[in-house]
């Protein structure tokens, strides 16, 4: 959050003062005089959307557009009906204690379940802030949900913040969820409450809650996909080494063989022939779910750069275009594994994030960027939105592959380390961990000595003392590894 849009200090020492300060920077504006201070950009952003759709920011109210029966069929099939224990786990008791409640709305800003102490809702019912309201901003004003609807960010709004005047004695936190597998916006999940009880935590608290109901999403997606490629697998082995592979019913590449795919394959409805972002052409044949693809001969893709990444390693990492070792700074390699793994491409928005945090400036991506382009060649490296134009073959996303469908020994010849181990970007040590932690898990259930020395002898083993101990379970008596993994173990303890 940017200092000139975090919360004023005095809005703890005396919310009322705050409120009145909001309310008179409030009146400045919509008057068209100066006030006493700038409202946060923010809200005028929101101010000025909300004014544009006709609010009426002394009589306007929430409309109310669905009744009880029929909010119980879009309950049901809402997306965020499997995470609402989650959601009540985090929020609700936090929620009663302070004297707030906890709302859930769809990607429309349609409050579809509201939940908290009995108090608060009767304060919310007076005005309008119950189940089958609407809360966009078009249609009530700025307010927590709509905005962050609006912006796709968490965002709080304090007292006169909010458009419209009924809503001043209220402040409220909110975040956007959204789905894994497309990245739309399936809604908001805000905490609402009377601006005596504010704390500037609530944002982060339901920012925190918002990532937990998407890692939870996550998790159903993987049990999904799992579900799906074991029930079509037999369809992609029927092609006998040909290329091709398993997309979702969304196009997103479940398993493939003998070709490199972006993540996913833009697919019309009922299949038919299909043109790859690289010039390759692919037949897609829908399954009872999901969908079958072939590659056809390929076309202008033969023809591309090679890329080859090996990032795995305890040691020195490797880069090559067509054969040739080209030398990288580990920035220039953190990027090259972050466009890997996202064909389709980032911007520099997004890149910036996934390489530094909430502090990550797109100027230095774009510097970064165009360091990189030089070094390798634009016809590996293109831009809006940077990718990857070259054919790709990467250790990790080698390694991905085998976790899928690969034997344990496959998977430990393909991983020789961490990705990147120096790396801090965020999106990397994310990655780091979790290949790791699924190899550790490999090898820890193979029950195969080979398999768990391959992995002891990486640095994400060696110290493992589960490793070990499945070693000395595994290994004969008579194998002289036993004698060296037990000596290890006990300077380790």
């Amino acid at each position: 959050m940017d200092v000139a849009e975090a919360p004023e200090p005095e809005l703890l020492r005396d919310p009322e003062s705050y409120a009145r300060l909001l309310e008179h920077v409030r009146e400045a504006v919509l008057q068209g005089v100066p006030g006493p201070r700038p409202p946060r950009s923010v809200v005028s952003d929101s101010w000025s959307r909300s004014l544009a759709a006709r609010v009426d920011p002394d009589e306007g109210e929430a409309p109310f557009v669905f009744d009880t029966d029929a909010l119980a069929s879009l309950r049901e099939a809402h997306p965020l009906a499997p995470v609402l224990p989650v959601l009540r786990q985090m929020l609700v008791s936090i929620a009663d204690d302070a004297e707030h409640v906890m709302i859930v709305t769809d990607a429309d800003g349609l409050i579809l379940w509201r939940e908290g102490e009995t108090a608060q809702l009767l304060r919310g019912d007076r005005v309008g802030l119950v189940e089958g309201t609407r809360w966009s901003e078009a249609a009530i004003g700025t307010n927590a949900m709509g905005t962050a609807l609006a912006t796709g960010e968490p965002v709080q709004i304090y007292s006169a913040e909010h458009l419209v005047r009924r809503y001043h004695t209220w402040t409220c936190a909110a975040a956007p969820v959204r789905d894994p597998e497309t990245g739309v916006l399936l809604g908001s999940i805000d905490v609402s409450g009377p601006l005596r009880t504010v704390h500037p935590a609530m944002i982060s608290l339901v920012t925190a809650t918002a990532q937990l109901a998407e890692g939870q999403l996550r998790a159903h997606l993987a049990v999904r996909d799992e579900r799906l490629r074991r029930a079509n697998m037999p369809h992609l082995e029927a092609l006998r080494g040909r290329p091709g592979a398993l997309l979702s019913a969304g196009g997103r590449v479940l398993a493939a063989q003998a070709c490199l795919l972006p993540s996913t394959v833009d697919i019309r409805r009922g299949g038919g022939t299909v043109a790859l972002p690289d010039g390759r052409l692919a037949t897609v044949e829908p399954l009872d779910e999901g969908y079958l693809l072939r590659l056809s001969t390929p076309g202008v893709g033969s023809r591309r750069a090679q890329l080859r990444l090996e990032y795995l390693s305890d040691g020195a990492q490797s880069t090559t275009v067509d054969g040739r070792e080209v030398p990288v700074t580990l920035r220039h390699a953190e990027i090259l594994t972050l466009l890997a793994l996202h064909p389709n491409g980032l911007s520099a928005e997004r890149l910036a994030l996934q390489l530094y945090g909430e502090t990550g400036n797109p100027v230095t991506v774009r510097a970064e960027i165009h360091r990189l382009r030089s070094q390798l060649g634009a016809q590996v490296v293109q831009t809006r939105p940077y990718r990857l134009a070259a054919d790709v073959d990467a250790d990790f996303a080698r390694a991905r592959t085998a976790l899928r469908s690969g034997s344990p020994a496959e998977v430990l010849r393909v991983f020789r380390g961490p990705l990147l181990p120096e790396s801090e970007a965020p999106a990397i040590r994310e990655e780091r961990e979790s290949l790791t932690a699924q190899v550790r898990q490999v090898a820890l259930n193979s029950d195969d000595p080979g398999v768990l020395w391959s992995f002891w002898e990486t640095a994400c083993g060696v110290d493992d003392f589960a490793v070990l101990d499945a070693l000395l379970t595994t290994l004969p008596a008579a194998d002289p590894r036993r004698a060296a993994v037990s000596a290890h173990r006990a300077r380790l303890a």
